[in-house]
């Protein structure tokens, strides 16, 4: 008779430091991104950040001993992720985070679950439970105490040509792209392959048309100074993408993926403290109030039981 392995306790250190790790260094990447579209065109730091992320992605399968052979079904579905997650996504959010503070942008990233839940119903036939619902209204209540508080402090429009609206439109934009190609991955196909070598493939095609998306919009490659400027990318291209991915996906092994799902609430919490520190983020009744609802509700929604949810393809920070 073959016995189960126990999964090690939520309050073990083999759980926890990878735990509170991941969603620190996740939450942490929302206020960098700040200082790679201070002066810089947002594509050209997108393009640096993945230039450098992927081939250590690549090295992090090797070492994990993971087939980079994918087939040709697997090459299309990393192509259609790298569009969808590395060139679209990143895109829409790093304009957003000219309009809109850091913090309020991971806020509204939390709700990707959402998005998630319709595209997995409407292409994977999933489930979706009332308290789900329950949990993301509460949640999106939240959110919009906080954009109405974001509306009211901010110009209607800004001098790079937008305002609150025009950040919440690429908000959004870059949520329903992440969350399509969490939902796109998770298909059949998807599921036969090893993450980390998707996760490869894809980078390098999102590189490759983030290249010629930033050549294309902003004109041939800058090569800006700053020391700060380049640390920022090796933080969002190292510590940010390729050393919490292979951390999370362990969590999720070993205490599944409802459970791993939670550091969603250490980033945002991380996010809105690193907000209030470094962007003179004000709180008052209103923002306290949509904060306590934002997060009581991702706690609702997270805590429903449903059907198993897309395998995530990049989960908690940009």
């Amino acid at each position: 008779m073959t016995s189960q392995r126990a999964h090690p306790p939520f309050l073990s250190w083999r759980v926890l430091v990878p735990f509170l790790l991941t969603g620190t260094i996740w939450g942490s990447t929302w206020l960098v991104i700040t200082g790679q579209i201070d002066g810089v065109a947002a594509s050209w730091s997108i393009a640096w950040r993945f230039l450098l992320a992927t081939p250590a992605m690549f090295l992090v399968a090797i070492v994990m001993r993971r087939s980079l052979s994918i087939g040709r079904q697997g090459q299309m579905l990393a192509l259609m992720v790298g569009l969808a997650q590395f060139c679209m996504n990143f895109n829409f959010v790093y304009r957003a985070e000219l309009h809109l503070t850091s913090g309020i942008v991971a806020v509204m990233f939390g709700m990707l679950m959402v998005p998630n839940a319709v595209f997995g119903r409407v292409m994977l036939g999933q489930r979706i439970t009332r308290g789900f619902v329950i949990g993301s209204l509460v949640a999106g209540a939240g959110i919009a105490l906080l954009l109405i508080h974001e509306g009211r402090t901010a110009p209607p429009f800004s001098d790079v040509g937008g305002g609150i609206w025009v950040g919440i439109a690429l908000a959004v934009g870059g949520m329903l792209s992440a969350s399509f190609a969490n939902v796109v991955q998770a298909n059949e196909a998807g599921r036969r392959l090893p993450m980390v070598s998707l996760l490869a493939w894809s980078m390098l095609y999102g590189t490759i048309l983030d290249f010629a998306l930033a050549w294309a919009t902003a004109g041939p490659p800058t090569f800006p100074t700053s020391a700060g400027y380049w640390g920022g990318i090796a933080w969002l291209a190292l510590a940010g993408s390729v050393v919490t991915f292979p951390l999370h996906y362990n969590l999720v092994r070993q205490i599944g993926a409802g459970k791993a799902a939670y550091n969603g609430i250490v980033t945002v919490t991380v996010a809105m403290v690193l907000s209030t520190l470094f962007e003179d983020y004000h709180w008052n009744p209103v923002t306290i109030s949509g904060a306590i609802l934002a997060l009581v509700g991702l706690v609702i929604a997270l805590r429903s039981r449903h059907s198993v949810p897309p395998r995530p393809v990049a989960a908690g920070g940009e």
